[in-house]
């Protein structure tokens, strides 16, 4: 499986980062080493001083496809949850100055955490899907997915394009703002629709 990323799919997080609004998605991948699954802790990589956490909606893939269009992109996911694109914002600044690749920023060991996935039904998507983060009990990211520049079937056409969806990849689809650094002993908790779906600390 894999980890397919859209970078810059809100405008309020790309003010907050002052970057240039993309014309079309910013696509990056991790590799499967990138996943945490729901049950474990997100470890500090020694090699950074400033990993930024970053809550994102996640959709899984639920059968192989390719080129597909937007109006039938409903039929190849198969459940839907959170996610952590966990930033080594320290190295990505470098690479960025560089005009280099983020891989070593964004697609480290463990820079991924999905929580537990819920049923995906498509009458999901007619709706504003409302979600949040706390950190150590504290409101930092509060997203909703009619704010997103690209919406999720218009993500997966785009994508489809380039890449062959196989079942069980997963696609983050861009965080809001409010994005920061975490710290060793800080726990972070997300909500999907007011209900609790994740707690994950940082060791």
């Amino acid at each position: 499986m894999k980890i397919i990323c859209i970078g810059r799919n809100y405008v309020d997080h790309i003010t907050e980062l002052s970057n240039e609004r993309p014309t079309e998605p910013v696509v990056f991948l991790k590799p499967d080493t990138a996943l945490i699954d729901a049950n474990s802790h997100f470890y500090y990589p020694k090699f950074s001083s400033d990993v930024h956490y970053e809550l994102e909606l996640v959709f899984r893939i639920g059968k192989v496809g390719k080129n597909i269009e937007a109006k039938f992109a409903h039929k190849y996911i198969d459940s839907y949850g959170l996610g952590i694109d966990f930033t080594a914002r320290d190295v990505q600044s470098k690479l960025k100055e560089k005009g280099l690749p983020w891989e070593k920023a964004k697609a480290f060991n463990g820079s991924a955490f999905v929580s537990a996935m819920q049923p995906f039904e498509p009458s999901i998507l007619e709706n504003p899907i409302h979600f949040t983060l706390h950190k150590n009990g504290t409101l930092v990211q509060d997203g909703n997915s009619e704010l997103m520049i690209w919406n999720v079937a218009e993500l997966i056409e785009e994508v489809s394009k380039y890449f062959t969806l196989k079942t069980g990849d997963y696609i983050f689809t861009g965080t809001p703002a409010g994005v920061g650094p975490v710290a060793v002993g800080d726990v972070l908790t997300g909500a999907l629709k007011g209900s609790p779906l994740f707690e994950l600390a940082i060791s």
